[in-house]
């Protein structure tokens, strides 16, 4: 079988949600603390073997290129000033098996997994959105890697989620209770309504796909939203081929909207080797002084 070695991370969505801030910044370029979003997704995928890497962009994404292409100016002047601690994290974005491609219209994940068809050619790949950002021992694709040299079967990450926020997202129908936290699949249903949905465990951004997966886009109708849904391109597959989910029981911070955002910057500041005793002050402080004001009123 042949190894898994291509990711591909959609990156062309018009980042509403963050505006005003996205009307000429890629949402993935938004930093938590000093690293853009989309480098924790790079880093995740270079830590599980990926050799390959192909980033799905739209209008107004030209950041997320030059932030991972090389900067002479700016590293000569690291050097030249000796700062070479900001060099090697300079350094740390270039280098990479990074390739480009344009989705012209965003129609749905469906599609911007589609544009990836002649860049994964007849190889299983991993499918990584910029949203979640996942900590673990293992890293979740390294997971998922680990379950297809098993399965030789795509492999969907799952995590359970408050069942009144399963409209959210894409849930599975699990077969029986799973084996070490990987489940058999009956069928995969987008964004349910709470008492539709057949279980908690919803998908949260990683999957594992077999190429088969590009003949059934590009016949897919449009689903919730009118847009391309991958969840039902994946229903679909799982009737002629296993489709495994993988329940990941790491972290995961989900960067998808301001407060997750904020939450999430926190956390990593207060891990920051930098400012992680400042922050931390800071929030004792401003507890007490939020203390003292609810009191006084």
């Amino acid at each position: 079988m042949p190894k898994v070695r291509k990711a591909v991370i959609p990156a062309a969505g018009l980042g509403t949600r963050f505006l005003p801030a996205t009307k000429a910044l890629a949402k993935e370029m938004l930093p938590i603390v000093d690293k853009p979003t989309i480098q924790f997704i790079v880093e995740e995928a270079l830590k599980s073997g990926i050799e390959d890497i192909l980033v799905v962009t739209g209008k107004s994404k030209r950041s997320i290129e030059d932030h991972f292409d090389s900067n002479f100016e700016l590293e000569y002047n690291l050097k030249e000033k000796g700062k070479h601690d900001l060099l090697k994290l300079v350094d740390e974005t270039t280098g990479i098996g990074l390739h480009f491609i344009r989705q012209s219209h965003p129609r749905g994940l469906g599609d911007a997994v589609l544009q990836a068809k002649a860049f994964v050619g007849n190889e299983p790949f991993v499918v990584m959105l910029g949203d979640d950002l996942m900590e673990d021992k293992t890293p979740l694709t390294k997971q998922l890697i680990e379950d297809y040299d098993k399965t030789h079967a795509s492999t969907i990450a799952v995590m359970k989620v408050p069942h009144e926020e399963v409209s959210s997202y894409g849930v599975i129908a699990p077969q029986g209770r799973g084996l070490n936290g990987l489940y058999s699949v009956e069928n995969f249903v987008e964004k349910p309504k709470p008492e539709e949905a057949p279980s908690d465990l919803a998908i949260i951004g990683r999957y594992l796909l077999t190429p088969e997966i590009f003949d059934i886009l590009d016949k897919q109708a449009p689903g919730a939203g009118n847009e391309i849904q991958l969840t039902d391109a994946i229903d679909t597959l799982n009737k002629t081929q296993r489709v495994f989910a993988r329940e990941f029981t790491g972290k995961r911070f989900d960067v998808g909207d301001k407060f997750g955002y904020m939450k999430t910057s926190i956390e990593y500041g207060l891990n920051h080797p930098q400012i992680k005793d400042n922050l931390k002050q800071y929030i004792i402080d401003l507890g007490k002084k939020l203390d003292k004001t609810h009191k006084e009123k």
